[in-house]
């Protein structure tokens, strides 16, 4: 999945405005304007568009736990300079505070079954056998699920 579909999906599932991502982004340790949202916003076919790098996003992610979580006394975390799906989906299960039974329900309400099993395997270290890469379609229906369960119902 591409990285600024991820933060869109975030923004619009829990009505962050360009002021909140703003301090999102700050609380992970990273300054931007409110044109850079803008333009990580953007269709891929815009003009303006630009592409948000792993790197960003992880500082993002990293700035959506402290949002949710409150900050740590140690340091903020070291932000990874390359992300894949199953880090995306473990940043976000800590921000949520969730248990893999919350994902798997999260997942349910987008119509995806995914086995206790199955699903563990993606926080796993991946030197272990029983390793999976979270692929895009499980990262799709979880970001899918949340908004139904966190922006859906607040209609």
């Amino acid at each position: 999945m591409d990285n600024n579909d991820v933060i869109r999906r975030i923004r619009y599932t829990f009505n962050f405005n360009d002021s909140k991502m703003i301090e999102l982004f700050g609380m992970g340790g990273l300054k931007v304007t409110r044109a850079q949202i803008s333009n990580w916003l953007k269709k891929d076919d815009d003009s303006d568009f630009q592409e948000l790098s792993d790197l960003e996003l992880a500082i993002f992610l990293n700035g959506f736990i402290v949002e949710k979580r409150g900050k740590r006394e140690e340091a903020l975390p070291e932000p990874e300079k390359v992300l894949i799906n199953n880090i995306i989906l473990i940043k976000i299960k800590i921000a949520l505070a969730l248990k893999n039974d919350d994902i798997l329900a999260i997942l349910e309400l987008a119509k995806l079954r995914v086995s206790k099993h199955e699903l563990s395997a993606f926080f796993r270290n991946p030197k272990q056998n029983q390793y999976r890469l979270c692929k895009d379609q499980i990262l799709r229906n979880f970001l899918y699920g949340l908004q139904i369960k966190y922006h859906d119902k607040k209609k």
